[in-house]
C-alpha cells in the first residue's frame, strides 16, 4: 500500500468543542495519524460516539478543525495558490524564530526526560511526545513552502521571490475560474444556436473568441510562474551544501493544508471532496424534486448556467448510474422508500465528478437486501470513477466486504489501522478483538469466546490518563493506566496503538516492558503515593458492606450471621 500515491495526508488531527464551561471541551478526535492513498476504500468502525462521523466531517473542512494537518493532494498547492503561502514568507522571521525557540525547548526538555529514571520516563512520556508534535508542526508550515531554504537568514530575498511565485500563481488561478465559467457561457450558447436562435451565434462567436484570450493569457502566466520557479532553484543551489539544506528540502510539500485553508478557498474544492449522509430522510430536502436535488451542487459551483434540458440531460445520466429510473426525476423526496432514497444521496455526490466521498453510515438505516444493493452499486461507482471512499460504519461484516483496510476507532483515537483480510485473521488491539467476537454468524463453526466489554465508553470531556481503554481492557496492566500507548507499526502494513499487542509474542514494545519491571514498580509506587485513592477504596468498600447488610436486612435474616 505504501507504493499507491496517497490522496489524504492526516498528522495529529485534533477536532475539539467547546462547552459553557470555560475550559472544557468535548475532545470528538484527538490525535489522529491516518493516510488515505487513491482508489482506495477505507473502513472506519467503532462504537457510537466515539468520533467517527466527526473525523469524516472535519475532513472534508464542514468543522473547522482545532489543530493538525490534513494534506490534500488532489491538487498542486501552486494551482490552488492559497493565502497561506503568502502569510507565510511574509511572516517568515517570525515563524522562524518560533520554530527555533520551540526546537531549543524540545532539546532542552529531551535532554532533562533522558537523565530521568526509566519510571519517570515513562510518566512524561506523553508530555515530550506532544511537545515534539508541537515543534514539528512549526518546522513543516516553514519547509513545506520554502524547502530548504529556512536554512538562509536572506529573508527578504526568500520573500520577494515567493511572493512573485504567489501573485502569477493567483492570477492563474483566477484565469481558470473564468475559463471555466466561459466554458459554460459557451456550452450554453452553443445549446441555444442547435435549437434555432439565431441570437445564439454571435454569443458562440463571441465567447469563443474570449476563451481564447484567457487561454492565451493562462499560457503567458504559465510562462511567468516557471521564470519564478526557476529563480527559486537557483537560490536552493547556492544553499544545497549548508548544514540542514537536505533535510529541510526533503520536506517540501506540494499537496495543499485543508486545514489553512480560507471558507471560500475550500468552497473551490469542494467539487473533489463529497459526503454521503448516515440518513436518506431527513438529509433530502422535502420541497425539491429529486432533479433540483442532483442538480442543486452543479448550479452552485457553475457546472451549468442554469436549469435547463442540457442539464436535465446530465443529471438523468447521473440517475441511471445509481440505479434511479428517469421517471422519479419529477418526484418528491416522501414518494421513495428508504434504499431508493439513499441512491438519491449517493447520485447527489457523484454530481460533481469528486475524487472522495465520505459515506457516513450509508447503509445502516436500510434493510440488509437494500444494503447490499447500495454497496454492490458503491463498489461499481468506485471501480467506473477510479473513487476514493472513506466508508464509516458499525457492522463489520460489511466492511470486511467492501474495504481495502480498515481503521478502528475508539475515544477520538486510531487504535488498529490494517488491511481488511489482516484485520479479521490477528487482531492486535483488545478493542478490534471484541469488536469482531461480537459478529453474528450463521455458520456452523468451532464455538468462539464474546468478549464483553464492561461499563460504558468514558467520557470524551475527560478522559482517562494512559491507554484510553484501559478502564475497559482485560488485560489492562499498570503500565496502561499511566502511559499513552504509541501509534506503531507492529507487523508489516498493520498498525497499533497498544502496550501489550495481542498474538504477537515477539513485539519489543511488551518485552521492554516485561523486562523493566514496570508494572510492578508502578503499582507500588501508587500505593506508597496515593493516600486519597487508598481512603476512596477504602470508603467503597465500606459503603458495598453497607449496602450487603440491608439487602439481609429486607430478605429477614440477621445481618449479623
Amino acid at each position: 500500500m505504501q507504493n499507491r500515491q496517497a490522496l489524504f495526508k492526516i498528522s495529529n488531527l485534533k477536532q475539539w468543542f467547546p462547552l459553557k464551561k470555560k475550559g472544557l471541551y468535548v475532545k470528538a478526535n484527538d490525535g489522529i495519524d491516518l493516510t488515505i492513498y487513491q482508489g482506495e476504500t477505507l473502513g472506519l468502525v467503532g462504537e457510537s460516539g466515539c468520533g467517527k462521523s466527526t473525523l469524516g466531517r472535519t475532513l472534508l473542512q464542514l468543522y473547522k478543525q482545532t489543530d493538525g494537518r490534513t494534506m490534500y493532494y488532489g491538487r498542486r498547492l501552486v494551482d490552488v495558490a492559497p493565502d497561506y503561502i503568502l502569510k507565510t514568507v511574509n511572516n517568515l522571521d517570525k515563524l522562524k524564530r518560533q520554530a527555533t525557540e520551540l526546537a531549543d525547548e524540545l532539546a532542552k526538555t529531551q535532554e532533562n526526560y533522558d537523565a530521568l529514571p526509566e519510571l519517570e520516563q515513562f510518566k512524561e512520556a506523553d508530555r515530550l511526545h506532544t511537545l515534539r508534535r508541537k515543534a514539528n508542526a512549526a518546522y513543516l508550515d516553514i519547509v513545506t513552502i520554502i524547502g530548504g531554504l529556512i536554512v538562509s537568514d536572506d529573508t527578504n530575498r526568500i520573500r520577494s521571490l515567493f511572493t512573485e511565485l504567489y501573485k502569477h500563481a493567483d492570477r492563474r488561478h483566477e484565469l481558470e475560474l473564468k475559463l471555466r465559467v466561459c466554458n459554460v457561457d459557451l456550452q450554453d450558447a452553443e445549446y441555444r444556436m442547435e435549437k434555432g436562435s439565431a441570437k445564439s451565434k454571435a454569443a458562440v462567436q463571441k465567447y469563443q473568441e474570449k476563451i481564447k484570450e484567457i487561454e492565451a493569457e493562462i499560457a503567458n502566466v504559465e510562462e511567468n510562474i516557471a521564470a519564478s520557479s526557476k529563480k527559486i532553484q537557483a537560490m536552493k543551489e547556492e544553499y544545497k551544501d549548508a548544514p540542514g539544506f537536505e533535510v529541510a528540502e526533503a520536506q517540501l510539500d506540494h499537496g495543499i493544508d485543508l486545514a489553512r485553508l480560507t471558507y471560500n478557498e475550500m468552497r473551490h474544492l469542494r467539487v473533489d471532496m463529497q459526503l454521503i449522509f448516515q440518513d436518506p430522510y431527513s438529509s433530502l430536502d422535502s420541497r425539491m424534486t429529486v432533479g433540483q436535488i442532483i442538480g442543486e451542487g452543479m448550479l452552485a459551483h457553475k457546472f451549468f448556467k442554469k436549469n435547463d434540458d442540457r442539464m436535465k440531460s446530465h443529471v438523468l445520466k447521473i440517475m441511471e448510474d445509481c440505479g434511479l429510473a428517469p421517471y422519479f426525476l419529477h418526484r418528491y423526496p416522501h414518494q421513495f422508500s428508504g434504499g431508493q432514497r439513499q441512491r438519491i444521496g449517493i447520485a447527489r455526490a457523484l454530481a460533481l465528478d469528486p475524487k472522495f466521498i465520505v459515506c457516513d453510515e450509508a447503509v445502516s438505516a436500510l434493510d440488509v437486501s437494500i444494503q447490499s444493493q447500495i454497496i454492490n452499486l458503491l463498489q461499481e461507482l468506485k471501480d467506473e470513477k477510479n473513487l476514493t471512499y472513506l466508508f464509516i460504519t458499525h457492522d463489520l461484516s460489511v466492511v470486511k466486504y467492501i474495504s481495502d483496510r480498515i481503521a478502528v476507532m475508539y475515544l477520538g483515537v486510531i487504535v488498529e489501522l490494517a488491511d481488511s483480510q489482516d484485520m479479521f485473521k490477528q487482531p492486535l488491539h483488545p478493542y478490534t478483538e471484541a469488536l469482531l467476537s461480537a459478529i453474528p454468524s450463521a455458520e456452523e463453526e468451532a464455538a468462539r469466546e464474546l468478549v464483553v466489554l464492561e461499563g460504558d465508553i468514558p467520557s470524551p470531556v475527560n478522559a482517562p490518563p494512559g491507554c484510553k481503554f484501559h478502564t475497559r481492557c482485560r488485560y489492562a496492566t499498570e503500565v496502561c493506566k499511566h502511559v499513552v500507548p504509541e501509534f506503531r507499526e507492529v507487523l508489516p502494513n498493520h498498525f497499533v496503538a497498544c502496550h501489550h499487542p495481542l498474538n504477537n509474542a515477539e513485539d519489543e514494545a511488551a518485552k521492554r516492558f516485561a523486562a523493566a519491571g514496570l508494572d510492578d514498580k508502578l503499582e507500588g509506587e501508587d500505593k506508597v503515593n496515593d493516600p486519597l485513592r487508598e481512603a476512596v477504596e477504602a470508603e467503597v468498600t465500606q459503603l458495598e458492606h453497607e449496602v450487603e447488610r440491608v439487602k439481609i436486612e429486607q430478605e429477614g435474616q440477621n445481618p449479623d450471621v
